[in-house]
């Protein structure tokens, strides 16, 4: 939407103090409409230009107050620029309120961060898990690392995060985090749940992420054979605490369980099913959806023992 911004500098002579000084005022005009606001510097009238809307002279005292005034035009540029950058839309109480001062305090990324993190802290063991807030704890640390390397701050208003920002972001962890290409993505897809709740809040009104590529690169996992898997069950590691991780990572292989649901298996998630032999009846607590998981011999004979 187009917009209309001018600013003048003029004097008032009915507001003369007893020096016989007159106040110096600015008007801004918005789209047509006026701010006057007295500047709190005053004047000799036959010291005013009129036409230039500055002080007359070249002394030491008009040359710091026509910089004054000067410094007061750049400031109404300033909050114009400001404002098209922000995708804010340039209306007269807009402007107003940004010139007065009034507009609402900036809302600062780890302040939201956090908040965030707090509440998901709440609902450990309801919706979340104990690793997740471990996660976006370790993603808050890295953002505070990152705007420390970059801008030398603890903290930045959101309306200050671009495109380059998320780009420089990645760079750092794969530079300065030694992160690898997936890894780094994993946190950058944690920050970008926070840019998310700033949108969705209408705090943000263009999205950082904009043409940004979360792509993961492939993995090539390399498996075991049945005889590598055969040596590591029968092997011995001398210690009861060590042929413990053995058991439970072979049982972990014939179940397809991660160590997370193993650390969590009941005996009661252990029954017949209908065709008599024993079955796992539980929840992956990652994805919590229903999993009904045959046992092979050798995830029984493990069972049996412990």
């Amino acid at each position: 939407m187009e917009h209309r911004i001018s600013s003048l500098f003029y004097i008032r002579k009915i507001k003369m103090t007893r020096d016989k000084l007159a106040p110096i005022y600015i008007r801004i005009t918005v789209n047509d409409q006026r701010i006057d606001h007295r500047i709190q510097r005053y004047i000799e009238v036959a010291r005013w230009s009129a036409a230039a809307g500055r002080a007359r002279g070249n002394s030491v005292e008009v040359r710091q107050l026509n910089t004054f005034l000067d410094t007061l035009t750049g400031k109404v540029l300033k909050l114009e620029r400001e404002m098209v950058q922000d995708g804010q839309e340039i209306t007269f109480e807009a402007f107003r309120e940004k010139w007065m001062g009034n507009q609402e305090r900036p809302r600062m990324l780890i302040e939201i961060f956090q908040h965030h993190n707090d509440q998901l802290a709440a609902l450990i063991g309801k919706e979340f898990s104990a690793a997740t807030l471990e996660r976006y704890n370790t993603s808050r640390d890295h953002t505070k690392a990152f705007l420390q390397w970059k801008f030398g701050i603890g903290d930045i208003d959101i309306k200050r995060l671009n495109y380059e920002f998320v780009t420089d972001y990645e760079f750092w962890l794969k530079t300065q985090r030694n992160c690898n290409h997936n890894t780094a993505i994993k946190y950058i897809s944690n920050f970008r749940k926070i840019i998310n709740i700033c949108i969705r809040r209408g705090w943000l009104l263009k999205d950082p992420f904009l043409g940004f590529k979360m792509t993961k690169r492939e993995v090539e996992r390399d498996f075991l054979t049945e005889d590598e898997l055969q040596d590591i069950s029968l092997k011995d590691f001398g210690t009861d605490r060590l042929n413990h991780v053995r058991d439970i990572f072979v049982f972990s292989c014939f179940t397809g369980l991660a160590y997370a649901d193993v650390q969590k298996l009941k005996r009661a998630e252990v029954a017949r099913g209908i065709d008599g032999d024993c079955w796992i009846f539980t929840s992956r607590q990652k994805t919590e959806t229903a999993s009904r998981i045959p046992l092979l011999p050798t995830a029984v004979e493990i069972l049996e023992k412990y």
